[in-house]
């Protein structure tokens, strides 16, 4: 795969930015695990996010009834259309744009080596979305505050909305050298299996935000802070709003909030709002 990657590379005058995500794996053994852990069939419309030069791309097609693969350059676009084109693949439907800036066509699996400077509006992105499974490669950093639990330091605004939203599993870690070029960092490879959760509305999320933008502040003082992120209210206003909530849940410092209580937070306030 290295051997092959660099090649194509060159061929093409390719130099790759690792400031934007162009980090390409060159390790079959991990591709492998990817493609087995994804469990696709011939009913399944992928979306892949970063599809590259196809390294990922070409794999899944093999087995998938179709792949919508989002790569926003040019350059490797051009490369990928001439694979697919040479190789007779015509189950792919290459997107030349922005993933964060489209919305996403019909899926029902999502298999990507994500852009790791996208992973946290991607990920946000796709759970808005009702699809199988996904499984992502991450920055294992991330991972691990997609996980994280109550009181931890990487416990954050991610850790909630993946404990409400979704079911997670830290598949396996991925080393540095199985890429090029090679990230600064170690990855992981998650799964991540959606569920609906009523209560994650927009008023939670904006709650949720306000909160975490001073996660080791006491929640009262972390909403007062920020309330211009959940409504436009005087600060009077809405230190009066926020005196209202249980004292238990707003004397918490924020990172050691469950999700559960966000949530009563959140219920609480949009009460108080409404009789005012």
């Amino acid at each position: 795969m290295a051997q092959e990657t660099l090649q194509l590379l060159k061929k093409y005058k390719i130099k790759l930015n690792k400031r934007r995500g162009q980090s390409y794996l060159i390790n079959s053994q991990i591709l492998s695990n990817i493609i087995d852990h994804s469990q696709l069939n011939d009913t399944d419309i992928v979306l892949e996010i970063g599809a590259g030069i196809g390294t990922l791309t070409i794999p899944l097609s093999e087995t998938a009834g179709k792949v919508m693969a989002v790569e926003q350059d040019p350059r490797i676009v051009r490369v990928l259309k001439e694979r697919l084109d040479d190789l007779g693949i015509s189950n792919v439907e290459i997107l030349e744009v922005d993933a964060t800036r489209i919305e996403f066509p019909f899926f029902n699996k999502v298999i990507s080596n994500l852009p790791y400077q996208i992973s946290s509006p991607i990920t946000f992105k796709l759970l808005r979305h009702d699809f199988d499974w996904g499984i992502l490669m991450y920055q294992l950093e991330f991972a691990q505050r997609m996980v994280a639990h109550p009181g931890k330091s990487d416990y954050s605004r991610l850790s909630v909305m993946m404990y409400l939203c979704s079911n997670v599993d830290v598949l396996f870690k991925v080393p540095r050298g199985a890429f090029i070029p090679q990230p600064k960092v170690s990855s992981a490879v998650v799964k991540i299996i959606p569920k609906k959760n009523p209560a994650v509305d927009e008023f939670f999320l904006n709650t949720c935000r306000a909160l975490f933008q001073h996660k080791k502040k006491k929640a009262k003082k972390a909403l007062l802070e920020s309330f211009h992120e959940i409504t436009i209210k005087d600060k009077v206003a809405a230190r009066d709003l926020i005196s209202k909530i249980d004292t238990k849940l707003i004397e918490k410092r924020v990172f050691k909030l469950k999700p559960e209580e966000i949530i009563l937070i959140s219920q609480e306030l949009r009460g108080l709002m409404t009789t005012i």
